[in-house]
């Protein structure tokens, strides 16, 4: 708060807005915030975790930004919604990958805590120690865990389940993450031999796969998975459901007590049976994914965001305008909507 205010910005803050972060309106209040059930009334720029929907809006100044998680894909008849009220909608998930952007970059420092999360929620649910003990009375062995997908949630869950003890393994349809799963102490599970195998798009994403690959993957996996006693998924295609990582006959190949966290259960999931915010078991396995994995760790989830949020806005703005200006190569990726259409050519192409 008290950086947005230093900027020259005026801030409101929706009453309770707080209250599962553990911050009081009144700690809003010392800071420097107005605090009001309608937040919204005469803004310029309506900060939020999640989209808001239209009709929540009325009051907010005539072309105010709408900067948040906006899931344009998931949420296109919002975003439609936003261009008939003449809002300039941004969507922060659509923030480029770059070097001067990292700061701002929700996907990163959210995914970060969900890979986190994953892990812990997985152990929990184990019915085991994660590291090897030896004891007296016996020596117990160390959890064999896996993860599938290994960007920034990815590497997190690596980097947590080591540190739990267990012995880690990963995998990646981009050949370029093996230094990253090697350099972490895992071991790097990766199909060999398949021609034109390179599964990077723009701005580091993975994409979807050919068929001869996704066999391949399958296989490997299958032998590999019946082994594991922990397994995440956090595989997600920008603008596409999940790719489906695992199926109930590989399901049925794993031990009882094994554990499946879902990363991407909100999206369609990677797991076939997964559902979100819930803990399905299928032939003695626990499946669990929640819909907002970072919402778990609401006190950090909410710090990084709003980190992300101050760093955006601050990089932009115009103290004789008194309100961020955005270039170019930033605008043009994140705006959605602008006088009165849906310009992003991600939603046009």
């Amino acid at each position: 708060m008290k950086k947005f205010i230093a900027l020259g910005a005026t801030v409101s803050v929706e009453s309770g807005a707080g209250i599962t972060a553990s911050i009081s309106d009144d700690e809003y209040r010392a800071a420097g915030a107005e605090v009001a059930d309608n937040a919204v009334q005469g803004a310029d720029i309506v900060l939020g975790v999640q989209g808001p929907e239209p009709e929540l809006l009325a009051g907010a100044n005539p072309g105010a930004w709408i900067v948040a998680g906006l899931d344009p894909f998931g949420q296109r008849a919002r975003v439609d919604a936003y261009a008939a009220a003449g809002y300039e909608a941004l969507a922060m998930e659509f923030m480029p990958r770059i070097t001067r952007a990292q700061s701002m970059d929700i996907l990163s420092s959210q995914s970060n805590l969900a890979g986190y999360k994953a892990v812990l929620v997985a152990a929990n649910l184990y019915g085991r120690a994660f590291p090897m003990m030896m004891t007296a009375a016996g020596t117990v062995s160390a959890a064999k865990a896996f993860v599938m997908g290994v960007g920034v949630a990815g590497l997190q869950a690596i980097a947590t389940a080591r540190r739990l003890g267990a012995q880690v393994s990963a995998t990646d349809v981009r050949s370029a993450t093996k230094e990253q799963i090697q350099s972490l102490g895992a071991k790097p599970i990766f199909v060999e031999n398949v021609a034109g195998i390179e599964g990077e798009g723009a701005g580091g994403y993975a994409t979807e796969m050919s068929e001869e690959y996704q066999k391949a993957q399958a296989e490997l996996v299958s032998s590999h998975i019946a082994k594991q006693d922990i397994v995440i998924t956090t595989a997600l295609i920008p603008g596409r459901p999940a790719p489906r990582l695992i199926s109930d006959a590989q399901i049925a190949t794993m031990k009882p007590g094994s554990v499946i966290f879902d990363l991407a259960v909100a999206q369609g999931g990677n797991v076939e049976g997964s559902a979100p915010d819930q803990v399905v078991e299928k032939h003695g396995v626990k499946i669990v994914g929640y819909s907002n994995t970072p919402a778990h760790l609401p006190a950090d989830a909410s710090a990084l965001f709003s980190r992300n949020l101050y760093n955006f806005l601050s990089a932009f703005w115009d103290k004789e305008q008194g309100k961020p200006v955005l270039d170019e190569e930033i605008g043009n990726a994140i705006r959605l909507t602008q006088g009165g259409k849906v310009v992003n050519e991600r939603l046009l192409g």
